[in-house]
C-alpha cells in the first residue's frame, strides 16, 4: 500500500501495497535466507504498520500540500498531516495483517509478517490498528480540519471493508477498485491546507489511481504462485501473461494522460516538462514488458517495469513540487 505519497494504500497492497510502494519486494528463497532472531514486542508492533509502503505514501502527500499552498505550507499543518497520514498508513496495513493472517501465513513474501511468526495476538493487532486509526483521525481533524479528518477516515476504511474485506479474495479487479484507498493521500494533504477540494488534487488521485493496477500487476506476476497458492485472483493467477501485459500498457497510458491533465490545472512548462519526459519512460517500458511477453523467450522482466514505475511515481511528484516553487 511497499509499499508504498497519507500518506498513500496503500493505504496499501494490496493495494496500497500497490500501490502503493510495498513490503513485497523480491525475497531469496526459504533455503537461502538466514535465520533472523526474533523480534522485540515494539518491533513486531512496527512491522505491522508495513513502513516500508508508507514511505511511497508519504511522498505524494508533502507535493499535494506545495501545490495547495503555492509555496510551503504552514510547517505544523505539514508536521500533522504527515505524521497523522503516517499513523492512518499504519492503521490501514495493521488492521490488513490482522483480516489477512490466515492467507499471510501461506504465502511464502508474507511469512515474515508478525502474526504469520506469532509475534502478534490477532487481539493485539486488532486493537493496535483501531487505535492508531482513532489517534490519526482525530488528530487531523482537530489540528487542520474536518474535511480531512473525514478524508483520512474514508482512506481506511475504504482499504479495510471494501479492499480488504470485500474485494481482495473475490475478483481479479480486486487492485483497480481497491487502489483507490492508496490515492487518498493527496486529497488529504490538500484538503489539509485548504479546506476544501479542486480539480488539481483529483488530477494527481486519478494519477494514483491508473498507476496502482500496472505496478501491482508486475509484481504479483513475480509472487503469481504465492497468490495462486493463497487463492486470491490477483490479474496474473487468472489470466494469461499477453493479457496481464495489455492490461499494464492500457493503464499506463491512462496513468501518463492523467498526469498531463495536471498541467492545465495549475502546473507550469517545469511540470509540463517532467511529466513528459518520465511519462515516455514509463509507456516504453510498458511496451517493451509486453513485446517481450508475447515472444515467451524468458526475456520479459515484469519487476523492472515495477521498479521503473516506482521511480516514475515519486518523479512525477517531485515534479510538482519543484514546479510550484519554480514558477
Amino acid at each position: 500500500m511497499t509499499q508504498t505519497p497519507v500518506a498513500a494504500t496503500s493505504v496499501g497492497h494490496d493495494a496500497v501495497e500497490a500501490s502503493l510502494l510495498s513490503d513485497e519486494s523480491p525475497r531469496l528463497p526459504h533455503s537461502g535466507r538466514a535465520r533472523r532472531a526474533p523480534r522485540t514486542r515494539l518491533q513486531a508492533y512496527i512491522a505491522l504498520t508495513k513502513p516500508r509502503i508508507i514511505e511511497l505514501l508519504l511522498v505524494t502527500t508533502l507535493p499535494s500540500m506545495v501545490l495547495a499552498a503555492d509555496g510551503l505550507p504552514k510547517w505544523w499543518v505539514v508536521v500533522v498531516t504527515m505524521l497523522g497520514g503516517t499513523l492512518a498508513a499504519g492503521s490501514a496495513n495493521a488492521l490488513n495483517c490482522y483480516i489477512d493472517r490466515d492467507i499471510d501465513a501461506v504465502m511464502r513474501r508474507t511469512t515474515r509478517r508478525p502474526l504469520a511468526r506469532h509475534e502478534v495476538s490477532p487481539r493485539g493487532a486488532l486493537v493496535f490498528g483501531l487505535a492508531l486509526g482513532v489517534a490519526s483521525i482525530a488528530a487531523i481533524g482537530f489540528v487542520t480540519n474536518w474535511l480531512a479528518g473525514a478524508l483520512t477516515f474514508a482512506a481506511i476504511a475504504f482499504y479495510v471493508l471494501v479492499y480488504t474485506m470485500l474485494l481482495k479474495r473475490r475478483t481479479s479487479q480486486n487492485i483497480v477498485w481497491g487502489g483507490a484507498a492508496g490515492c487518498m493521500p493527496v486529497l488529504i494533504g490538500w484538503s489539509a491546507v485548504t479546506g476544501s477540494l479542486a480539480w488539481a488534487p483529483v488530477a494527481l488521485f486519478a494519477v494514483v489511481f491508473f498507476w496502482t493496477p500496472p505496478h501491482t500487476w508486475a509484481l504479483a506476476t513475480r509472487y503469481r504462485e504465492d497468490y495462486a497458492k493463497a487463492g486470491v485472483p490477483m490479474l496474473p493467477v487468472v489470466a494469461s501473461p499477453a493479457r496481464v501485459t495489455r492490461d499494464i500498457v492500457i493503464y499506463t497510458w491512462l496513468t501518463v494522460a492523467a498526469s498531463l491533465a495536471l498541467w492545465p490545472l495549475g502546473s507550469g512548462w517545469v511540470y509540463g516538462a517532467l511529466a513528459t519526459l518520465g511519462g515516455a519512460a514509463l509507456i516504453v517500458g510498458a511496451h517493451r514488458l509486453y513485446h517481450r511477453t508475447r515472444l515467451d523467450d524468458g526475456s520479459a522482466k515484469p519487476m523492472v517495469f515495477f521498479h521503473l514505475s516506482n521511480s516514475y511515481l515519486a518523479f512525477v511528484f517531485v515534479a510538482v513540487a519543484v514546479d510550484t516553487f519554480v514558477h
